[in-house]
């Protein structure tokens, strides 16, 4: 026995210390520990023999709590040695709580290995002779003081059967409590009714099908099946049945394409039709851009439950890049409860499904994952569905992560996991139910792992036995999830054995006919809400829309209004010696001098559209303060570090500024502010960078959404990227946020990118998102150093009229000697103006292009009518081959001037790292512009 002392002994010393917290306080330990202290006379004997010292505790069998308690059941309690196995007996139920898991058969192909879960009775110094000795540990379980056959019946049942349960690293105990004593009564007991069998059976009998039938009539297309994961389906149903009797009015899934096709013909509802025409390449009647493919488009539509309850159930578009999906649902279902449900997470539901290979290996999980408690970002719990294939494309999951489990990720929350045999659909419903109940009740993430396998390989025509060619035998010789759960009703005897053949002939005869005779046309409906209604007042945009923009100033008393908010602070809240000099600096800018530098028309901006009951977002890293510390949006007292927001002090009923400070991540927080405005087409919702270039950290939201969301899948966005950027000797990292690389994604009119010169037009071109009749993303490359130039500053009345002004002429130089136009954008201009007023250059003029896409060409011609004769030069501060300069060639505007260049020479650096070298290539660039 000593081989395994090491074990016993560690849990001992846990019941000890349980034991010890009890004495003082019962509420410390949860229940079922308090009814195992109280109902038994514990003797200590055994913990201090494991832990090598007296504490004080009886030795003689004498209760320890000031309570006499007679054992219940067996004399022989009395016997030290039995006290000894009592504990051992409570330590291997603990043992079966927190490693049962490890024995548990979820593995539908095979047996699983062996983690060694240590949960044996020689681990615990007992064996066979123990097994019909009464023990009063039972009552740990909820069964009373029971035998060790019993005990450990009931374990294995519970532990090591068709679930993995893990929870026990939760903290919280109620939460704790409450989950075991979910399973450990629920296991035991859970038997689906009559009519839930047949619901189960009729979805997977849905699944299977399809999935058949698409194989047989579009041999080899790709499809992406579902097969081998069928249970997802009747999983799926019901979370969103169960999810609809506890209140939830709406559910947002996010997946990549594996089962895509079955989850939008067997839960959303989506034509049988539609998908056929997918496989027949047919473009739709209406449609907006060029599409995408049938295995990445979203879909939305009412769904009523067995009962009759009806629930809005939407899933989202998404690209290849699988999990790039996750932080866009978790926007869109923040944006939905903040406005459409007044902040009650408990009405709307997100759901993920991921696979097993993406969920342990994609960094975007983790992101995600960390954002689920913060309150910038939390959307009352997401249910976490993985389809574990036990391989991603052609990597064996022993390859695929270092983690025992995919869903290992789940506990850095603290959010339980249920591992589920895809085999047991009765075994994946009770999950699914446990979840949603769990997810309401607590208001967290929980993971459902359901482990399966893929029938074919990545896609249909993929040879899997390439790489796994002893797996694939075995699924070769499987029978689908429908076959086994029919055959195991019929013996059972809870159906007749022709029911589910006769539901599979008449589902293939419907199939067959529709796409025959392409019977049903119609979709399942879909009931609008508020904000879906606010979409449809919205159009696309046409080329005409951006001719001009439309006018943006806001009313003095207004801005006089939202002026005073940005100087007021509360009664007693003592602000830092610079924020104080801040305060006065603004007062003095808004209603002395009127001249306004950028962070403060950045506020004005964002007070206006509050003013009007509109919702401002604002979020990334620092962003209240700003990282150059512009904004200071929220102040903290500097005595008590209490915060305070000027800007949700305007007047009374307005909406609540929502700024937030995120963690360190890009790729997440981007998604998730994308999928904000996505929700809300009323909301600012803006997303600062750092930096520029941090931005390319996130670069699949930009490439397979931002940029392309409305071409591939119609949907409008307005979302806002600041990316601070310009060339002040800060090295190669900090001085570019690469515009090249998001005026190479602009065509169609697709996003917005603007260099913005002084504060008054930034006001504008924040305005202009939500006056526009459509939504267009804008990216902004922010400045650094022009927060604080003296030259950078705008009169309040420019803010009270006018409009964005897409392209801004000299007023300067005199037109009849204007020898030569500098064309420029952004920060550069003001070194260009330093530099011509200088030396007096009345000859040349400087012309700024503020949006850069799409091209203002009119608006261009117009300013540069006066010029005709002269030279057109373009100066940009960056590098030739990054920068403006290679989109100016590709749309034609260069070689329709006759335009060249001057710039840095082309290299593999954004920027040099040295800051006298800067500083000399800063002052040669802008000489050469006027040589």
């Amino acid at each position: 026995m000593d081989q395994y002392s090491y074990i016993a002994n560690s849990d001992a010393a846990y019941v000890d210390q349980l034991y010890q917290s009890y004495k003082q306080d019962p509420q410390s330990v949860d229940e079922s520990w308090q009814q195992f202290f109280k109902g038994f006379e514990f003797s200590l004997t055994y913990g201090e023999k494991a832990n090598g010292k007296t504490n004080g505790a009886a030795t003689n069998g004498a209760a320890t709590n000031g309570q006499s308690s007679a054992p219940a059941v067996d004399t022989k309690h009395a016997d030290p040695s039995d006290r000894e196995k009592e504990v051992s007996v409570a330590s291997l139920i603990k043992a079966y709580r927190s490693r049962g898991h490890l024995l548990a058969t979820t593995n539908p192909l095979k047996p699983r290995k062996d983690r060694q879960p240590r949960v044996d009775l020689p681990d615990y110094a007992l064996s066979d002779a123990d097994l019909d000795t009464v023990f009063e540990s039972g009552k740990l379980l909820g069964i009373g003081p029971a035998t060790l056959r019993t005990i450990m019946e009931s374990l294995r049942k519970i532990y090591a059967g068709n679930i993995g349960f893990e929870y026990m690293y939760i903290r919280e105990l109620d939460v704790k409590n409450w989950l075991r004593n979910k399973i450990e009564k629920e296991a035991l007991t859970f038997t689906p009714t009559l009519d839930e069998k047949k619901r189960i059976l009729e979805k997977l009998n849905e699944a299977t099908v399809l999935e058949n039938f698409l194989a047989t009539k579009y041999l080899g297309q790709k499809r992406f099946s579902l097969e081998g994961g069928e249970a997802t389906i009747p999983a799926l149903d019901t979370i969103i049945s169960t999810a609809a009797e506890l209140g939830v009015e709406e559910v947002m899934i996010g997946m990549a394409h594996r089962g895509r096709l079955n989850v939008l013909a067997n839960i959303l509802g989506k034509s049988y039709e539609s998908i056929f025409d997918g496989f027949e390449g047919n473009v739709p009647e209406q449609v907006h851009g060029d599409g995408d493919v049938k295995y990445h488009l979203g879909y939305a539509s009412l769904t009523e439950t067995p009962t009759g309850k009806q629930i809005n159930v939407k899933l989202a578009p998404n690209p290849s890049h699988l999990e790039a999906v996750n932080p866009v649902v978790e926007g869109f279902v923040r944006a939905q409860a903040d406005e459409e449900y007044n902040g009650d997470f408990d009405k709307i539901l997100p759901i993920l499904i991921h696979g097993d290979a993406a969920v342990a290996g994609q960094g975007i999980v983790y992101e995600v994952t960390q954002m689920a408690k913060l309150a910038g970002y939390q959307t009352g719990g997401t249910i976490h569905f993985v389809i574990n294939n036990q391989v991603g494309f052609t990597t064996d999951f022993e390859d695929a992560r270092s983690s025992i489990y995919c869903s290992d990720i789940a506990k850095i929350i603290d959010a339980p996991i249920f591992h589920v045999n895809g085999d047991d659909p009765e075994a994946v419903i009770f999950c699914a139910k446990l979840a949603v109940e769990f997810r309401e009740k607590f208001n967290r993430d929980v993971f459902i792992d359901m482990v399966c396998y893929r029938r074919y390989g990545h896609n249909e025509s993929d040879e899997p036995k390439f790489t796994q060619p002893t797996m694939y035998s075995l699924i070769d010789k499987h029978p689908n999830p429908r076959e086994i759960y029919n055959q195991l009703l019929i013996k059972r005897g809870d159906v007749d054995a022709e029911l589910a053949s006769r539901m599979d002939t008449e589902f293939k005869k419907q199939l067959q006919d529709r796409l025959d005779r392409v019977k049903q046309k119609a979709e399942i409906p879909y009931k609008p809400l508020r904000l879906d209604l606010d979409w449809a007042e919205l159009r696309f945009s046409t080329p005409e829309d951006f001719d001009q923009s439309p006018a943006t100033g806001v009313s003095a008393e207004t801005l006089d209004t939202i002026g005073k908010a940005l100087v007021t602070i509360p009664e007693g809240f003592k602000p830092l010696k610079q924020i104080d000099k801040l305060l006065k600096d603004r007062q003095q800018m808004l209603f002395e001098t009127k001249q306004i530098n950028w962070g403060t028309a950045e506020l004005l901006a964002y007070g206006s559209v509050l003013a009007e009951g509109k919702l401002v977002r604002l979020s990334g890293q620092d962003v209240q303060r700003g990282t150059f510390s512009h904004r200071h949006a929220v102040l903290h007292d500097a005595e008590t570090n209490q915060a305070y927001s000027s800007l949700d002090h305007i007047r009374e009923g307005q909406p609540t500024f929502q700024i937030y400070n995120s963690l360190l991540s890009e790729y997440g927080v981007l998604g998730f502010e994308f999928g904000y405005a996505m929700a809300n087409p009323h909301a600012l919702t803006i997303w600062e960078a750092q930096f520029g270039d941090f931005s390319n950290g996130a670069q699949v939201m930009v490439d397979q959404f931002i940029s392309a969301g409305e071409s591939k899948w119609g949907i409008m966005n307005g979302l806002v990227m600041l990316l601070p950027h310009g060339y002040e000797g800060q090295g190669p990292e900090h001085s570019n946020a690469r515009p090249e690389r998001y005026l190479q994604l602009c065509a169609e009119y697709n996003m917005v990118v603007a260099n913005i010169s002084t504060p008054a037009n930034f006001f504008h071109l924040l305005r202009r998102q939500l006056v526009w009749p459509f939504r267009k993303p804008l990216v902004v490359m922010s400045p650094k150093s022009l927060l604080r130039h003296p030259k950078c500053v705008s009169s309040m009345d420019e803010l009270t009229k006018g409009s964005f002004q897409e392209v801004i002429g000299d007023s300067y130089a005199q037109a009849k000697k204007v020898k030569r136009v500098l064309l420029c954008t952004g920060k550069v201009y003001y070194e260009l103006l330093e530099k011509q007023q200088a030396d007096q250059r009345d000859d040349v003029a400087i012309v700024r292009l503020e949006q850069l896409a799409p091209l203002p060409v009119k608006q261009l011609n117009a300013v540069l009518e006066p010029y005709k004769k002269a030279e057109y030069v373009w100066v940009q501060e960056e590098t030739e081959n990054t920068g403006y300069w290679t989109y100016l060639l590709r749309v034609g505007i260069a070689q329709t001037l006759n335009m060249r260049v001057v710039s840095r020479e082309a290299a593999a650096s954004p920027a040099t790292g040295y800051a006298k070298v800067h500083t000399q290539e800063q002052a040669e660039l802008i000489q050469k512009a006027f040589a």
